[in-house]
């Protein structure tokens, strides 16, 4: 398992470093991630090897969010302060996003002649 967390970081790295030598407007990690499924293609062996240790980590995915809690629990004098314009700013955007993707569903539907 050590050694498979270590191949996860090692892509990471790798992405990293490629994303930042190139000046690349792709994040690191995304491209270390596409490293990592190529190899995954190219060594079949390896997806197995690494499905415990990736489903190891995404049983404790929830973990990941603590620090955001600690976060809003440590600024709950902005958000008392700002709170109105922050919700107003997360629903705007959810309901911009949920209507943009709507709307390129359609877009492509139409494209593509798919089914009304």
């Amino acid at each position: 398992m050590i050694l498979n967390l270590a191949l996860l970081l090692l892509f990471q790295l790798a992405g990293e470093v490629t994303a930042r030598a190139l000046s690349l407007p792709v994040p690191g990690p995304v491209i270390g991630l596409a490293a990592l499924v190529l190899a995954f293609l190219a060594v079949p062996g390896l997806a197995g090897r690494m499905q415990p240790t990736a489903g190891g980590l995404l049983a404790h995915l929830s973990l990941l969010f603590v620090p955001a809690g600690v976060g809003v629990v440590g600024h709950l004098g902005v958000l008392g302060a700002q709170g109105g314009p922050l919700l107003l700013a997360l629903i705007g955007s959810t309901v911009l996003a949920i209507a943009v993707g709507a709307g390129v569903f359609v877009g492509v539907q139409r494209l593509t002649g798919g089914a009304e």
